[in-house]
């Protein structure tokens, strides 16, 4: 135990120090959502003071407006390279600060990918203070950190005292890190958004999909959180899921997630990552019945259709008339990122019980109204998230209808059957004249 203090007391330092260590033309690799390290990610700009230049910064829904990539005056020092959008990353693009870049990627691929163009200089990321064996736990994540951690030439883990010990491959011992900081904060909560009308409708229609026994992959947003609450009734469905969110937790508590039928991981919720309220990170904390597992292995196609009656539930922004999903880009307009979405609807129709389902839910408009997100073709540059020969069940407000082995004429009617009804005219109009129908 005295080893362990010395080892740890060694190799604590200042997040300036940390931030120091960073140099020009190099890949960082941050650890993503609440695991991010905010302390040291504050930090970052100051390397330019030294003269650094062209570091490329990795990381999956960057929390905060950080200096180092808001700035344009970080440009040619900084560049922010995101695996999926949020806020400020999309605030820098439309500002064209020339310090925000996207990586193409299937989540589970994220960090091989790029480990196979470049080894990362150095790895930022977040943990809980050391146990007395020396061992501390990643927390709330490791779909991408324990790999690039492995591999990385530095490693600097930002030590929070109020993060979750939690369970599964989240240890590592402190002789396997380069440099500690520590930095005591609230970690970064995401509140679940209360689902209106349109959105429970749609809820109640995944539901009706949704077989007890079932092992679900469900996402965070006011259309998933719908779906939860419509999940009520159903008896022991299982949890095999990139995201582990709040509504989950509330379904266990109330009896409805039992992963007792689950035909891999049973008894287990298996998930990647987490973010939702401080109550989710307290129950979190040590609890037997969650495994924190890899990404490359949650999110792999061929790991999750082992599952028994896998069903992926996931949201996008618009459908056309063949079932290509656009799930991340208006047009060239990067908005998120693919994330897990290919990842878990291949996985789940692929189900090796042959019992699998992948549903595809948005409204039925956007913009106020104005506008139809069952659309005749996507607009041009749209990013197709999901191919059209993986495109199962499709839902709006409207009602459902399933893709799966129609032609491109049925899924046409199909998909106009559950647009708005302002535009189902218009849509068999539009069909018509491209020949769909």
């Amino acid at each position: 135990m005295k080893a362990n203090e010395s080892i740890y007391k060694e190799k604590l330092i200042s997040i300036e120090k940390a931030v120091s260590f960073i140099k020009s033309d190099t890949d960082i690799i941050v650890a993503q959502c609440a695991s991010e390290p905010q302390g040291c990610m504050s930090k970052f700009h100051l390397a330019k003071e030294r003269g650094v230049t062209d570091v490329k910064v990795f990381s999956v829904l960057t929390l905060k407006p950080y200096d180092f990539y808001m700035k344009p005056e970080m440009k040619g020092h900084f560049e922010l390279c995101s695996w999926f959008h949020a806020p400020g990353s999309r605030q820098a693009l439309k500002a064209k600060t020339g310090t925000v870049t996207y990586v193409p990627n299937m989540l589970h691929r994220s960090a091989t990918d790029r480990l196979k163009v470049r080894k990362p200089h150095m790895f930022f990321g977040t943990c809980t203070p050391p146990d007395e064996r020396g061992y501390v736990s990643l927390s709330l994540g490791i779909t991408y950190e324990k790999d690039i951690l492995e591999a990385a030439e530095i490693t600097v883990l930002e030590v929070n005292d109020q993060l979750p010990r939690t369970l599964g491959d989240t240890h590592i011992h402190i002789s396997e890190i380069s440099y500690f900081v520590e930095f005591s904060q609230t970690p970064p909560t995401l509140p679940a958004p209360q689902p209106d009308d349109v959105a429970m409708s749609i809820g109640k229609h995944i539901a009706d999909l949704v077989e007890d026994g079932s092992t679900i992959q469900l996402g965070i947003g006011d259309i998933p959180n719908a779906a939860a609450l419509s999940l009520i009734t159903k008896k022991d469905l299982g949890v095999h899921t990139e995201m582990m969110v709040d509504s989950m937790m509330e379904l266990y508590e109330a009896g409805v997630i039992t992963n007792k039928r689950k035909s891999v991981h049973k008894d287990k919720f298996i998930c990647t990552f987490a973010m939702g309220s401080e109550k989710l990170y307290k129950w979190l904390d040590n609890n037997p019945c969650v495994e924190f597992l890899r990404g490359k292995y949650v999110n792999d196609p061929c790991e999750m259709k082992k599952n028994s009656r896998m069903v992926s539930i996931n949201t996008c922004i618009m459908v056309d008339f063949t079932g290509q999903v656009s799930s991340e880009s208006i047009g060239i307009e990067q908005y998120s990122g693919t994330g897990g979405q290919t990842d878990t609807a291949v996985g789940a129709i692929e189900g090796t019980d042959g019992l699998g389902k992948s549903i595809i839910a948005c409204r039925s408009t956007a913009r106020g109204g104005s506008i139809s997100t069952i659309v005749p073709v996507l607009p041009e540059g749209s990013a197709v998230t999901l191919h059209r020969s993986h495109t199962d069940y499709v839902v709006t407000e409207w009602g459902s209808v399933r893709l799966t082995g129609r032609t491109v004429r049925e899924r046409t009617q199909m998909l106009i059957s559950i647009a708005h009804p302002d535009f189902r005219e218009s849509l068999k109009a539009q069909a018509e004249k491209l020949g769909f129908l």
